[in-house]
């Protein structure tokens, strides 16, 4: 990253769900006149019930695109890439289940529900 990216970083931890730094992190950032694109891996911390298997990550499951809320006038979009686990004693290939977008749509809960109080 450069340090324009880190320095975006760090204001976008301000401004974004709190709960996705618990399992995300930033990669990059691109910034345009009328769009935000914001790139977060998942951490590589095993899912807790498969924490006692021996488990090795296995790359990313392609990347999904969720609007957030805008900013400064600009669509916010954020392309999630979920991690994959191998599980060496069965051969299952697992990822964590993350709950951070509303049901239907491709908006992150909290700004469905901003949405939704706007429009009923």
């Amino acid at each position: 990253m450069t340090e324009k990216e880190i320095e975006l970083k760090d204001v976008f931890q301000l401004l974004l769900p709190k709960e996705i730094f618990e399992y995300f992190e930033i990669i990059a950032i691109d910034t345009n006149e009328k769009e935000i694109h914001i790139y977060l891996d998942e951490i590589n911390q095993p899912p807790e019930i498969y924490k006692k298997q021996g488990l090795s990550s296995k790359g990313f499951h392609k990347a999904s695109i969720v609007q957030d809320f805008p900013i400064r006038d600009r669509a916010t979009y954020l392309h999630v890439r979920r991690r994959r686990w191998y599980v060496e004693s069965s051969g299952e290939v697992v990822s964590r289940d993350w709950d951070t977008v509303a049901k239907g749509t491709h908006l992150t809960k909290g700004f469905a529900t901003f949405l939704k109080g706007l429009f009923g």
